[in-house]
């Protein structure tokens, strides 16, 4: 390893902000970080989520991320700035956009720029049910099974489902549209001063997991498998060559223009993008045989199996892919989640604080008094309500909750299935429907791990990271009761633009690989949470009534939003 000063810059876009991380990359120290929202998508723009429309401008990436560059570096000694050798990038996905023939979002352009058709199609927009729909049913009765490393069913919130939307309810995109690309990929694009599709570079993680690339396929499937579902579907899908890159691979350098921008060098390496979970399994720490559980407003489970270890099962049937080198190059990387988790729980404090919110009507209390009692209780509502949840008993009877409030991701990806609140009486309070509802995205966690374990796939401990496992005790020890496992919590607040950091390690030239990387400059675990056996036998019970009651919901009702499609 060199001996000089070397810093790397991990930047992690998430659902709703973007964090920057400036590392040193030989002890692992944090210089600094940065964090900014999205002006538009904090104001509600683009969004309808009574449609399951999740919109995201590009100028609010663009934008977010020189202003998170700024404020990281803003305070940061220039003898650090001047050893910055190399940034990598993570973002949600699948969250793909319109991009015309040079790779500029349409939405870029004055007249889609109030398009949300136009726009980047956040990770849980659903609103491509109908459109995953078809492609199932047309790849169900190909000769090929296109599906197999994708679990067998394509998700409404994957690439080809959203594209096939676009193409479908609005032609005047579809006619602009020269092809169609990953946040994760286009980021780096734009930051090397990439100008024409021909260039751009996709990452094996994206294209692996949301687009069914597949090494076995020779890239993507062909031109015949998407004509037959769209013409046009199968022009646009000409536009994307079969090679892909991981992350621990070069895109280009930063351009002129982000340098100066940025007042940083134009020698500094850009690194193939990834999605944010699979960079945060990194940043985690993830090993073979621990399920990495990323637990912030939705989850994504990562597991990595040694190549050699995976031969003697060919797919894992109901999961969100599984990649070779999607997470550590080398190994093949699996996927599974929960389309909501963290976000059910801020559905509830809405709900609750709605009366809160308008307290400002009420002609007895003053503005200022209105607004400083909303705000103490939007800060310490959840926390009051997990502390009183943590004291309750374990009652088969009891509150029950069903996950789906977005649908379900896995096992057996099905976004038109609801959630549900079962067992209510005129005693049931807020603390007893809370903790139904942290149950249900417990044991959500649990149908997950089940389906990884019947399919052959060893499990001996979860790695927790994101918000919600280091904010949450109690969800925490509920997952490890319900599951009967233990669960590492991670120290790091940044696991994803961490594991961006390790990867911009590797392309600077520190370390052979990520593993390399990883042991020199992880963080640890803060704190370990062990199952309580007797509690595991109770959730047991529960569980199995869970289980009756998702077979219940998922055959006898349906999103009514489909039955209008």
């Amino acid at each position: 390893m060199k001996h000089n000063k070397v810093y790397v810059i991990g930047v992690d876009f998430g659902t709703s902000s973007v964090r920057a991380l400036l590392l040193d990359a030989h002890n692992g120290d944090e210089i600094n970080v940065a964090e900014k929202q999205y002006p538009r998508f904090k104001m509600g723009l683009f969004c309808d989520a009574s449609k399951n429309q999740f919109r995201q401008h590009p100028l609010d990436y663009i934008e977010s991320f020189e202003n998170v560059m700024l404020d990281l570096l803003s305070n940061v000694p220039q003898v650090i700035q001047q050893n910055i050798k190399a940034i990598s990038i993570d973002t949600t996905g699948s969250t793909p956009i319109a991009i015309d023939k040079q790779g500029r979002p349409l939405a870029l352009r004055e007249e889609f720029k109030d398009n949300p058709n136009a726009m980047f199609f956040l990770w849980k927009d659903h609103t491509a049910l109908e459109e995953a729909s078809i492609i199932n049913e047309y790849a169900a009765a190909s000769a090929i099974n296109y599906l197999k490393y994708s679990g067998g069913i394509y998700s409404s919130e994957w690439f080809w489902a959203k594209l096939l939307h676009v193409l479908n309810s609005d032609t005047q995109v579809g006619e602009a549209l020269y092809s169609w690309v990953e946040h994760c990929d286009w980021m780096p694009f734009l930051l090397t001063g990439g100008n024409d599709v021909a260039q751009l570079k996709r990452s094996v993680c994206a294209a692996g997991h949301k687009a069914l690339w597949a090494g076995e396929f020779g890239g993507y499937p062909p031109h015949t498998f998407f004509a037959g579902i769209d013409p046009v579907l199968a022009n646009i899908s000409d536009t994307m060559p079969p090679q892909v890159y991981d992350a621990s691979e070069i895109a280009g350098k930063l351009s002129a223009e982000w340098a100066g921008k940025l007042n940083l060098s134009q020698d500094i390496l850009i690194g193939i993008g990834a999605l944010d979970a699979h960079m945060g399994a990194v940043g985690g720490e993830i090993a073979p045989g621990y399920l990495s559980k990323v637990m912030g407003t939705s989850t994504c489970d990562m597991l990595v199996v040694p190549q050699n270890d995976a031969n003697n099962k060919e797919v894992v049937n109901g999961i969100c892919g599984q990649v070779s080198g999607s997470i550590i190059p080398g190994m093949i990387g699996m996927e599974a989640g929960q389309s909501a988790f963290g976000d059910i729980y801020q559905w509830f404090k809405e709900l609750l604080l709605w009366p809160v919110k308008s307290i400002s009507t009420v002609g007895s209390i003053d503005l200022a008094t209105a607004k400083k009692i909303q705000k103490e209780l939007s800060e310490t509502l959840l926390k009051q309500l997990s502390e009183k949840a943590a004291g309750l008993p374990i009652d088969e009877y009891s509150e029950f909750a069903i996950d789906w409030w977005n649908g379900r991701r896995t096992p057996d990806a099905n976004q038109s299935l609801m959630g549900a609140i079962h067992n209510l009486n005129l005693g049931s309070d807020a603390v007893k429907i809370f903790r139904s509802l942290v149950e249900a995205t417990c044991f959500g966690s649990r149908m997950i791990i089940d389906r990884f374990l019947s399919e052959g796939i060893a499990i001996h401990g979860l790695i927790g990271v994101g918000g919600v496992a280091k904010k949450s005790p109690l969800v925490a020890q509920m997952m490890a009761d319900v599951t009967g496992m233990k669960i590492k919590i991670h120290n790091s607040d940044q696991t994803c633009a961490l594991g961006a950091c390790f990867f911009a390690a590797t392309i600077a030239g520190e370390y052979a690989n990520v593993q390399e990387a990883v042991k020199q400059l992880g963080q640890g675990f803060q704190e370990e949470y062990h199952p309580d056996m007797k509690k595991h036998e109770l959730y047991n019970v529960r569980y199995e009534r869970y289980k009756k009651l998702c077979h219940f919901i998922e055959n006898e009702t349906l999103n009514p939003q489909c039955i209008t499609q």
